[in-house]
Protein backbone atom coordinates (compact mmCIF):
# COMPACT_ATOMS: atom_id res chain seq x y z
CA UNK A 1 0.00 0.00 0.00
CA UNK A 2 1.13 3.56 -0.69
CA UNK A 3 0.88 4.58 2.97
CA UNK A 4 3.22 1.81 4.04
CA UNK A 5 5.57 2.64 1.16
CA UNK A 6 5.81 6.31 2.10
CA UNK A 7 6.12 5.46 5.78
CA UNK A 8 9.11 3.22 5.09
CA UNK A 9 10.52 5.80 2.68
CA UNK A 10 10.31 8.74 5.09
CA UNK A 11 10.14 7.20 8.56
CA UNK A 12 11.46 3.66 8.19
CA UNK A 13 14.70 2.23 9.56
CA UNK A 14 16.71 2.98 6.42
CA UNK A 15 15.44 6.56 6.37
CA UNK A 16 16.35 6.90 10.04
CA UNK A 17 19.92 5.72 9.37
CA UNK A 18 20.34 8.33 6.65
CA UNK A 19 18.82 11.09 8.75
CA UNK A 20 20.95 10.20 11.79
CA UNK A 21 24.15 10.26 9.76
CA UNK A 22 23.27 13.61 8.23
CA UNK A 23 22.30 15.06 11.62
CA UNK A 24 25.58 14.00 13.23
CA UNK A 25 27.66 15.53 10.43
CA UNK A 26 25.57 18.71 10.40
CA UNK A 27 25.75 19.01 14.21
CA UNK A 28 29.56 18.89 14.21
CA UNK A 29 29.81 21.41 11.36
CA UNK A 30 27.26 23.72 13.00
CA UNK A 31 29.09 23.51 16.32
CA UNK A 32 32.39 24.47 14.67
CA UNK A 33 30.66 27.22 12.72
CA UNK A 34 29.10 28.65 15.88
CA UNK A 35 32.50 28.63 17.60
CA UNK A 36 33.98 30.44 14.59
CA UNK A 37 31.28 33.13 14.77
CA UNK A 38 31.96 33.52 18.49
CA UNK A 39 35.69 33.91 17.86
CA UNK A 40 35.16 36.45 15.07
CA UNK A 41 32.77 38.40 17.29
CA UNK A 42 35.28 38.46 20.14
CA UNK A 43 37.98 39.72 17.77
CA UNK A 44 35.51 42.38 16.57
CA UNK A 45 35.80 41.14 13.00
CA UNK A 46 32.03 40.78 12.88
CA UNK A 47 29.26 42.30 14.99
CA UNK A 48 26.23 40.48 16.33
CA UNK A 49 23.52 42.84 17.52
CA UNK A 50 20.14 42.56 19.20
CA UNK A 51 18.77 39.61 21.12
CA UNK A 52 20.88 37.19 19.04
CA UNK A 53 23.93 38.56 20.83
CA UNK A 54 23.22 36.05 23.61
CA UNK A 55 24.46 33.36 21.22
CA UNK A 56 27.99 34.78 21.29
CA UNK A 57 28.29 35.73 24.97
CA UNK A 58 30.39 32.69 25.83
CA UNK A 59 31.97 29.61 24.21
CA UNK A 60 29.27 27.62 26.00
CA UNK A 61 26.72 29.43 23.85
CA UNK A 62 27.93 27.36 20.91
CA UNK A 63 26.35 24.28 22.54
CA UNK A 64 22.95 25.75 21.71
CA UNK A 65 23.31 25.05 17.99
CA UNK A 66 24.20 21.32 18.01
CA UNK A 67 21.68 20.69 20.78
CA UNK A 68 18.98 22.35 18.69
CA UNK A 69 19.86 20.10 15.76
CA UNK A 70 19.85 17.00 17.97
CA UNK A 71 16.48 18.08 19.39
CA UNK A 72 15.13 18.29 15.85
CA UNK A 73 16.32 14.73 15.22
CA UNK A 74 14.74 13.53 18.47
CA UNK A 75 11.49 15.12 17.31
CA UNK A 76 11.80 13.12 14.10
CA UNK A 77 12.30 10.01 16.25
CA UNK A 78 9.18 10.95 18.19
CA UNK A 79 7.13 10.96 15.00
CA UNK A 80 8.50 7.52 14.15
CA UNK A 81 7.29 6.08 17.48
CA UNK A 82 3.64 7.11 17.00
CA UNK A 83 2.59 3.88 15.23
CA UNK A 84 4.01 1.84 18.12
CA UNK A 85 2.51 1.85 21.61
CA UNK A 86 1.00 4.90 23.28
CA UNK A 87 3.47 4.66 26.17
CA UNK A 88 6.46 4.59 23.81
CA UNK A 89 5.22 7.76 22.14
CA UNK A 90 4.71 9.54 25.47
CA UNK A 91 8.11 8.37 26.70
CA UNK A 92 9.72 9.85 23.60
CA UNK A 93 8.02 13.16 24.33
CA UNK A 94 9.64 13.15 27.76
CA UNK A 95 13.00 12.47 26.13
CA UNK A 96 12.59 15.48 23.84
CA UNK A 97 11.58 17.76 26.72
CA UNK A 98 14.46 16.47 28.86
CA UNK A 99 16.94 17.57 26.19
CA UNK A 100 15.04 20.84 25.86
CA UNK A 101 15.60 21.55 29.56
CA UNK A 102 19.29 20.61 29.26
CA UNK A 103 19.66 23.09 26.41
CA UNK A 104 18.09 25.79 28.59
CA UNK A 105 20.54 25.00 31.41
CA UNK A 106 23.50 25.33 29.03
CA UNK A 107 22.13 28.65 27.81
CA UNK A 108 21.75 29.99 31.36
CA UNK A 109 25.26 28.82 32.26
CA UNK A 110 26.60 30.60 29.18
CA UNK A 111 24.88 33.82 30.26
CA UNK A 112 25.92 33.42 33.90
CA UNK A 113 28.98 35.34 35.00
CA UNK A 114 31.24 34.68 37.97
CA UNK A 115 31.04 38.40 38.65
CA UNK A 116 27.29 38.15 39.17
CA UNK A 117 25.94 38.15 42.68
CA UNK A 118 25.64 34.57 43.96
CA UNK A 119 22.02 34.89 45.02
CA UNK A 120 19.97 31.71 45.29
CA UNK A 121 16.86 33.76 44.53
CA UNK A 122 18.28 34.89 41.20
CA UNK A 123 19.69 33.13 38.14
CA UNK A 124 21.69 30.67 40.23
CA UNK A 125 18.54 29.41 41.94
CA UNK A 126 16.81 28.94 38.60
CA UNK A 127 19.77 26.92 37.28
CA UNK A 128 19.56 24.71 40.37
CA UNK A 129 15.82 24.18 39.91
CA UNK A 130 16.22 23.38 36.22
CA UNK A 131 18.91 20.80 37.01
CA UNK A 132 16.55 19.13 39.49
CA UNK A 133 13.80 19.23 36.86
CA UNK A 134 16.17 17.59 34.40
CA UNK A 135 16.76 14.70 36.82
CA UNK A 136 13.02 14.14 37.28
CA UNK A 137 12.30 14.25 33.54
CA UNK A 138 15.33 12.05 32.82
CA UNK A 139 14.10 9.43 35.29
CA UNK A 140 10.60 9.64 33.81
CA UNK A 141 11.90 9.18 30.26
CA UNK A 142 14.02 6.16 31.28
CA UNK A 143 11.06 4.64 33.15
CA UNK A 144 8.95 4.77 29.99
CA UNK A 145 11.78 3.33 27.94
CA UNK A 146 12.16 0.43 30.40
CA UNK A 147 8.45 -0.30 30.74
CA UNK A 148 6.56 -2.70 28.51
CA UNK A 149 3.31 -1.75 26.86
CA UNK A 150 0.34 -2.73 28.99
CA UNK A 151 -2.35 -1.88 26.46
CA UNK A 152 -5.17 -4.33 25.84
CA UNK A 153 -5.20 -3.35 22.16
CA UNK A 154 -2.59 -6.03 21.51
CA UNK A 155 -5.34 -8.62 22.28
CA UNK A 156 -7.54 -7.70 19.31
CA UNK A 157 -7.63 -9.57 16.00
CA UNK A 158 -4.61 -9.21 13.74
CA UNK A 159 -6.65 -7.59 10.95
CA UNK A 160 -8.06 -4.98 13.33
CA UNK A 161 -4.63 -4.36 14.83
CA UNK A 162 -3.13 -3.88 11.35
CA UNK A 163 -5.90 -1.40 10.58
CA UNK A 164 -5.13 0.54 13.77
CA UNK A 165 -1.39 0.62 13.01
CA UNK A 166 -2.16 1.69 9.46
CA UNK A 167 -4.26 4.58 10.76
CA UNK A 168 -1.45 5.65 13.08
CA UNK A 169 1.01 5.56 10.20
CA UNK A 170 -1.23 7.95 8.27
CA UNK A 171 -1.21 10.29 11.29
CA UNK A 172 2.59 9.97 11.52
CA UNK A 173 3.02 10.95 7.87
CA UNK A 174 0.73 13.95 8.31
CA UNK A 175 2.65 14.95 11.43
CA UNK A 176 5.94 14.55 9.54
CA UNK A 177 4.77 16.95 6.84
CA UNK A 178 3.70 19.42 9.54
CA UNK A 179 7.08 18.95 11.21
CA UNK A 180 8.97 19.82 8.03
CA UNK A 181 6.81 22.86 7.34
CA UNK A 182 6.92 24.18 10.91
CA UNK A 183 10.67 23.64 11.22
CA UNK A 184 11.34 25.51 7.96
CA UNK A 185 8.96 28.32 8.95
CA UNK A 186 10.45 28.68 12.46
CA UNK A 187 14.01 28.76 11.16
CA UNK A 188 13.10 31.21 8.41
CA UNK A 189 11.28 33.66 10.68
CA UNK A 190 14.04 33.44 13.29
CA UNK A 191 16.73 34.13 10.65
CA UNK A 192 14.83 37.18 9.41
CA UNK A 193 14.46 38.37 13.01
CA UNK A 194 18.25 38.08 13.52
CA UNK A 195 18.82 40.23 10.44
CA UNK A 196 16.47 42.82 11.93
CA UNK A 197 18.42 42.84 15.20
CA UNK A 198 16.02 40.60 17.09
CA UNK A 199 15.98 36.82 17.01
CA UNK A 200 16.11 35.86 20.67
CA UNK A 201 16.42 32.19 21.58
CA UNK A 202 14.00 30.31 23.81
CA UNK A 203 12.28 26.92 23.92
CA UNK A 204 9.04 28.33 22.47
CA UNK A 205 10.60 28.52 19.00
CA UNK A 206 9.08 25.62 17.01
CA UNK A 207 8.47 23.33 20.03
CA UNK A 208 5.48 25.22 21.42
CA UNK A 209 3.53 24.96 18.16
CA UNK A 210 4.72 21.43 17.38
CA UNK A 211 3.68 20.05 20.76
CA UNK A 212 0.23 21.56 20.21
CA UNK A 213 -0.10 19.62 16.94
CA UNK A 214 1.32 16.54 18.66
CA UNK A 215 -1.32 16.68 21.39
CA UNK A 216 -4.04 16.82 18.73
CA UNK A 217 -2.48 13.76 17.09
CA UNK A 218 -2.43 11.93 20.45
CA UNK A 219 -6.10 12.76 21.01
CA UNK A 220 -6.97 11.46 17.53
CA UNK A 221 -5.12 8.20 18.24
CA UNK A 222 -6.93 7.93 21.57
CA UNK A 223 -10.30 8.30 19.83
CA UNK A 224 -9.33 5.67 17.25
CA UNK A 225 -8.39 3.28 20.06
CA UNK A 226 -12.01 3.33 21.29
CA UNK A 227 -12.81 1.08 18.34
CA UNK A 228 -10.57 -1.66 19.70
CA UNK A 229 -10.98 -1.44 23.47
CA UNK A 230 -13.50 -0.07 25.94
CA UNK A 231 -11.53 -1.13 29.01
CA UNK A 232 -11.74 1.73 31.51
CA UNK A 233 -8.23 1.22 32.92
CA UNK A 234 -6.66 1.35 29.48
CA UNK A 235 -8.63 4.40 28.35
CA UNK A 236 -8.04 6.26 31.62
CA UNK A 237 -4.33 5.46 31.38
CA UNK A 238 -4.02 6.87 27.86
CA UNK A 239 -6.10 9.92 28.81
CA UNK A 240 -3.74 10.49 31.74
CA UNK A 241 -0.79 10.27 29.36
CA UNK A 242 -2.34 13.00 27.23
CA UNK A 243 -2.91 15.12 30.34
CA UNK A 244 0.78 14.85 31.23
CA UNK A 245 1.79 15.92 27.70
CA UNK A 246 -0.63 18.86 27.80
CA UNK A 247 1.14 20.03 30.95
CA UNK A 248 4.45 19.65 29.09
CA UNK A 249 3.09 21.86 26.31
CA UNK A 250 2.03 24.56 28.78
CA UNK A 251 5.42 24.32 30.52
CA UNK A 252 7.27 24.97 27.26
CA UNK A 253 5.60 28.37 26.98
CA UNK A 254 5.79 29.20 30.68
CA UNK A 255 8.56 31.46 32.04
CA UNK A 256 11.07 30.84 34.82
CA UNK A 257 9.93 29.02 37.93
CA UNK A 258 6.45 28.41 36.50
CA UNK A 259 7.98 26.25 33.78
CA UNK A 260 10.04 24.32 36.34
CA UNK A 261 6.93 23.59 38.43
CA UNK A 262 4.92 22.45 35.40
CA UNK A 263 7.73 20.27 34.01
CA UNK A 264 8.13 18.64 37.42
CA UNK A 265 4.37 18.14 37.78
CA UNK A 266 4.20 16.50 34.37
CA UNK A 267 7.11 14.18 35.18
CA UNK A 268 5.58 13.10 38.51
CA UNK A 269 2.15 12.62 36.92
CA UNK A 270 3.63 10.58 34.07
CA UNK A 271 5.51 8.36 36.52
CA UNK A 272 2.44 7.86 38.70
CA UNK A 273 0.24 6.86 35.75
CA UNK A 274 2.87 4.45 34.47
CA UNK A 275 3.35 2.86 37.89
CA UNK A 276 -0.38 2.55 38.66
CA UNK A 277 -1.19 1.01 35.27
CA UNK A 278 1.75 -1.43 35.55
CA UNK A 279 0.66 -2.54 39.02
CA UNK A 280 -2.92 -2.97 37.82
CA UNK A 281 -1.87 -5.16 34.89
CA UNK A 282 0.46 -7.19 37.13
CA UNK A 283 -2.35 -7.86 39.62
CA UNK A 284 -4.72 -8.69 36.78
CA UNK A 285 -2.28 -11.28 35.41
CA UNK A 286 -1.71 -12.81 38.86
CA UNK A 287 -5.46 -13.21 39.41
CA UNK A 288 -6.14 -14.69 36.01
Amino acid sequence: MKINYWYRKLLGDNADDRVRTGVLIFSVLAFMGHLLIYALHQMEMITVEGEAKTLVNSPLSSLYTPFSILLTYETYQLIRTLPSSFSNSVGKQYEVVTLLVVRDVFKRLADFSADDEWNIEGELGLILLECMTFLILFFTALSYRRSSDVSDISKVDDDELDSFVHSKRIISLMLFLAFIGMAAYSFGTWSLAVIDGKGGVDREIFFSDFFTILILADILILLLSYRFTVDFANLARNTGFILSTVILRVAISAPGVSAVILFTLSGILGLAILRISSEFVRDKKNNS
